[in-house]
């Protein structure tokens, strides 16, 4: 991981300042459980603060950009934090902040600080591209940040340049690094991995657990667009092939615990860390769902695979009650598919009717 990697002591004074975790208030849920109709719960909510990204990786978004909502278009920080409010009181107990890019929004340490002391959340999280996590990452620790996913998809100056576009694959490095010596709880490295051009990485990756407690997550590589296209195959590489390969690199692999969304997760015996497979687009975690999505500019999605969204801004603006906001995640939810595969054809059946909001890139969805 670079010169850098063993520095582990570069901000251990900051660490005895800050707790591992967000203090969790005990608090009686006011509502009952959000669930849809297939018994699943909902207890962990991504929020996307922000449309705008400082890189513009090819899967994500086109090469000509998109033209992104900011200022009155998209909730401010007291309408986010309501939400989550609301949210805790349905028994949500995890938040995490994405983008688009989450440190480019200029209150994102307040968001953090608010989500941590909301009575009933006990992890508030953040996915960031790296950039410039380092020059953040004090503050959001003493905030009540407890982890943070950094995404990086290649340990080759030349690749990163190719996928998003921009330099910074130093920046990332030295943001895992940062992480890492302030103690976040928990660390977790983010990899679309992309037959023909990253998967001969997948050995490089997996040698970051080897002496560092965080999370590689291999995630099956998912493209977007404007038109929804997921299926092309040019550059996919499956979670079985990826399972297999690990199980030839490390013949003693074993498995390991992990989130709900990490359907695979595994530990080389000696090693600190852990080693995960996404089946970001095979769907097979579909069954384990737990998460909601909140848009930038308020839309409820109630999966990442469907065209339909629930928009929560105007009832926002409108003097609308907790209740009203309940009500409006229920009927979300109450509407959601067993799985993606479904979701996709649910949607089809409703294309005369269903608009498509807009989105034209994942940064406008928050991934």
């Amino acid at each position: 991981m670079g010169k850098n990697i063993d520095n582990n002591m570069k901000y251990a004074s900051a660490q005895n300042d800050v707790q591992d975790a967000v203090p969790s208030s005990a608090v009686a849920n006011q509502y009952a459980p959000l669930q849809d109709t297939f018994g699943r719960t909902f207890d962990y909510v991504r929020i996307a603060v922000t449309e705008k990204c400082n890189l513009r990786c090819t899967y994500c978004m086109p090469e000509e950009g998109v033209d992104f909502k900011n200022g009155e278009q998209i909730l401010s920080a007291e309408e986010t934090l309501r939400v989550i409010g609301v949210l805790a009181r349905m028994g949500v107990k995890k938040v995490r902040f994405t983008g688009g890019e989450p440190l480019v929004r200029k209150d994102i340490v307040e968001l953090v600080r608010g989500a941590a002391s909301t009575p009933g959340v006990q992890a508030v999280h953040m996915t960031t591209n790296g950039i410039i996590f380092p020059k953040y990452a004090k503050q959001l620790r003493e905030a009540g940040l407890t982890g943070v996913n950094i995404s990086l998809d290649t340990h080759e100056s030349d690749k990163f340049m190719r996928i998003t576009r921009r330099k910074g694959e130093d920046k990332v490095m030295e943001s895992i690094q940062t992480a890492l010596d302030l103690g976040f709880p928990r660390v977790k490295v983010n990899t679309v991995v992309m037959r023909g051009f990253n998967d001969d990485e997948l050995d490089t990756f997996c040698e970051m657990t080897k002496d560092h407690d965080l999370t590689v997550r291999f995630i099956e590589f998912m493209p977007f667009d404007a038109h929804q296209i997921w299926e092309t195959g040019e550059h996919f590489l499956s979670a079985e092939t990826m399972i297999r390969h690990l199980k030839i690199r490390y013949p003693d692999i074993e498995l390991a615990s992990g989130t709900r969304t990490e359907h695979h997760i595994f530990n080389v015996p000696g090693y600190k860390g852990k080693i995960a497979i996404i089946p970001a687009f095979t769907r097979s975690l579909c069954g384990n769902c737990s998460r909601i999505r909140l848009t930038a500019d308020g839309g409820i999605r109630n999966c990442l695979y469907s065209d339909e969204e629930f928009t929560l801004m105007d009832l926002l603006r409108g003097g609308c009650s907790d209740e009203d906001i309940v009500a409006k995640f229920r009927r979300a939810f109450n509407e959601k598919a067993k799985d993606g595969f479904e979701s996709r054809k649910k949607d089809a059946m409703k294309e005369s009717t269903i608009k498509f909001a807009g989105r034209s890139s994942m940064t406008q969805i928050g991934g």
